[in-house]
Formats: structure tokens, C-alpha cells, sequence
């Protein structure tokens, strides 16, 4: 890993996105020498409506912090942004103010899935605005983008962090590689294939490119699992931005939301 932390740092990576659900993620990156990078860790969802919730975010922080052997972390997101919306949602918030009141975190926000659930956390929160949002764009999932709410958080001077580029390496495999429950989008694959190859690019600079055309967007969060990959990415990411069509774009939410896949 810390072969990794050494090709980051040489193409001016600086953040790295954890959370508390992520096994053992958290103790690998303060056992290793992360020193200079910020982190963005997650809280996971309340265990229940009975839960004293000032004490158990209190606690998950701290059990954070000395994992990560941190005195502090740049951001904390919810990982199941309806959590502000139960019956101590309140109660949620203003600990979270408090953490970072107290210094123990930069800022705070939501982890999304779909745009809809931002609809719900500002019609139904007055004057919620989160320092943070992290949510999924990509050449087919193009959703914060097409709702509005991309540009919309980025006139709120709101950090935006985009995942799932790739959409967890699916746009990027080969036809036969891709298991037989994604064969009725096929055509899905295929006219995207077909596009980035009109652009004389890989589908990894495609992926990438279309990503990093959006002003707005402040951070890209990419997975990777050896320090090559992330050369390849580095590498990949350097040329022109070109932004994929919207005719690639597909709402279907047993695609787009990996956490549907095991339906296939």
C-alpha cells in the first residue's frame, strides 16, 4: 500500500475515502503512511429510533479516529442520508455541528445514491445545507447532472465527490467478460463502446474524461488496487475532457445502482 501512497503523492492526490463499514480499511490506512493525505470517513446507519444518538456518533468518531491514528478528519458523510429525517434526525445534525465545532471534523454531509434523495433532505430540513455530498456520475449514470442538483450544489458552494466512474469496473470490461445478467443492456454497452471508440479513446479515458468536464465537481474518488492501476488511471486522466452524450444516459435504477446487481 504504501507503493500506492507514493504514486498519489507524486500526481498530487491529497484524499482518501474510507468509512467505518468498510472492514478493515480504516486500520490499514493508520498503519500505513498516509500522513499528509486528508480522509473522508463514513458513518454507518443508526442502529435504531431508540438509539442515544450524541453518544453513539461520539463514539464511532472516536473509534475512527484511533484506528485511523488521527486527531482529526477532513469530512464525516452519512452513509444512509434518511437518517436525518427520522424522529432524532435533529438530534443527529446538531451532533455532527458539534464534531465539528469541536475540531474533531472539517465538514460534514451525505452519501447518495439517486438526486431524489436530496430532493427529500431540503424540502423537508429548512436550511440544511451540507458541507459534503458524494454521489455517482458516470457516462450512463449522468443523474445529478441531468436533475440539476450538480449545478445546484455547486452554486451552494457545496463540495461535490463524485463515485462509481466506472460503475465498480462494469464499463470497462469486455462483452464476454460481463456476468449473463447484464446481457438485456447490452445495447447500453455496446453504444458506449461505440461512442468512446468514435472518440478514439479507451473506455477508461472515456469513463474519466466525461467525469472531470464538470466544473462543478470538486473530487473524484476512484478504487484501486495496486500502485500500477493507479498509474494507468493518473495517465488516463491527463488529456482533453470530453463529455459523453446525453443519449448514453439510462435511468434504469437495476443498472445504474450496483446494489440492485444481486437481483440479476
Amino acid at each position: 500500500m504504501d507503493e500506492i501512497w507514493q504514486v498519489a503523492r507524486g500526481a498530487g492526490i491529497s484524499m482518501l475515502d474510507t468509512a467505518i463499514a468498510y472492514g478493515n480499511s480504516e486500520e490499514n490506512i493508520g498503519a500505513t503512511e498516509s500522513v499528509g493525505f486528508d480522509i473522508v470517513t463514513k458513518l454507518p446507519p443508526l442502529p435504531d429510533a431508540e438509539t442515544p444518538v450524541t453518544q453513539w456518533v461520539q463514539h464511532q468518531i472516536e473509534n475512527s479516529l484511533n484506528k485511523l491514528q488521527r486527531n482529526s478528519v477532513y469530512g464525516l458523510l452519512l452513509h444512509n442520508p434518511a437518517d436525518f429525517l427520522a424522529e432524532n434526525g435533529d438530534e443527529l445534525l446538531d451532533a455532527l455541528i458539534n464534531l465539528k465545532r469541536d475540531g474533531l471534523i472539517k465538514k460534514f454531509g451525505v452519501s447518495i445514491y439517486s438526486p431524489t434523495e436530496l430532493d427529500s433532505l431540503f424540502s423537508r430540513i429548512p436550511n440544511f445545507v451540507p458541507d459534503i455530498v458524494q454521489a455517482p456520475l458516470n457516462v450512463i449514470d449522468q443523474s445529478i447532472a441531468s436533475s440539476g442538483w450538480l449545478t445546484r450544489l455547486s452554486e451552494m458552494s457545496v463540495e461535490i465527490h463524485i463515485r462509481s466512474v466506472f460503475l465498480q469496473g462494469l464499463l470497462l470490461q469486455q462483452p464476454n467478460e460481463r456476468s449473463a445478467g447484464f446481457s438485456r443492456w447490452s445495447s447500453v454497452f455496446a453504444q458506449f463502446d461505440s461512442w468512446s471508440s468514435a472518440q478514439r479513446m479507451s473506455t477508461l479515458t472515456a469513463c474519466l474524461g466525461h467525469v472531470f468536464s464538470y466544473p462543478e465537481v470538486s473530487r473524484v474518488i476512484i478504487g484501486v488496487t495496486s500502485a500500477n492501476e493507479l498509474r494507468q488511471i493518473v495517465a488516463a486522466s491527463s488529456g482533453d475532457y470530453i463529455r459523453a452524450p446525453q443519449s448514453l444516459q439510462v435511468t434504469d435504477v437495476d443498472l445504474i445502482h450496483p446494489m440492485n446487481w444481486n437481483k440479476q
